[in-house]
């Protein structure tokens, strides 16, 4: 029943998928923690970037964000990100894209463990002369990111199955595999359920591992 997947390179198209997740979940958290010091900060300016910037992108279709990274600024500005073959342009731009869509929701992953910091932390912090980068990267940040694991867990699972729309741009990940394979198969439901089962093997473990570390390292109030 399944000897038609000898013909295809199944486990090179997940380990894309694996490389696009694990690629923009490093991005996006870079990204994503600063965006939520912005949120955060005293500086009135850029508290208006990073609030524009997560309600404005949060609203943005990831489909479009994809397209942009390709049609727009490939296309059309000639940004390469230094690769000049085709599929390596295209993965590149497709971490961007994802990248820039997911750290709006790890941004307010991250503030919501900062608003678990009790306030009188951050003032005692300050009252001994520390600085609001020392305040938040000493004090408030490794409490926020134990509270914020869970919500965190859920960003990457998202971002995971998320991936699949890279294939928009010709990435050869799961889902692009999975269109080749029924294209040729014209079989919907046999395709279907291996690439499902492949997602499955992939979000489950990470779920159940990142909600066991969340409840070991969950800061006790």
């Amino acid at each position: 029943m399944f000897d038609f997947l000898g013909r295809y390179d199944v486990l090179g198209a997940f380990w894309t998928t694996v490389q696009l997740t694990l690629l923009s979940a490093v991005g996006s958290l870079v990204w994503g923690t600063l965006l939520a010091g912005m949120r955060v900060g005293p500086v009135p300016l850029m508290r208006g970037f990073g609030t524009a910037y997560v309600n404005i992108v949060r609203n943005i279709p990831l489909t479009v964000i994809i397209l942009f990274s390709s049609l727009g600024l490939s296309n059309t500005l000639g940004v390469t990100l230094g690769a000049d073959d085709f599929q390596v342009r295209g993965f590149r731009l497709a971490v961007l894209g994802l990248i820039l869509y997911t750290s709006a929701f790890v941004c307010e992953a991250i503030r919501s463990g900062i608003n678990t910091v009790p306030i009188g932390q951050a003032e005692a912090a300050r009252a001994m002369g520390l600085s609001f980068t020392q305040v938040l990267g000493l004090v408030v940040l490794p409490q926020a990111f134990r509270a914020a694991v869970g919500p965190l867990t859920n960003v990457l699972i998202a971002l995971t199955k998320n991936t699949t729309v890279a294939a928009a741009i010709g990435v050869a990940e799961a889902a692009f595999l999975m269109k080749e394979m029924i294209e040729n198969e014209a079989q919907l439901l046999l395709c279907s359920a291996v690439i499902a089962f492949g997602f499955v093997c992939l979000t489950l473990p990470t779920g159940l591992i990142l909600g066991w570390v969340g409840k070991k390292v969950a800061v006790k109030r």
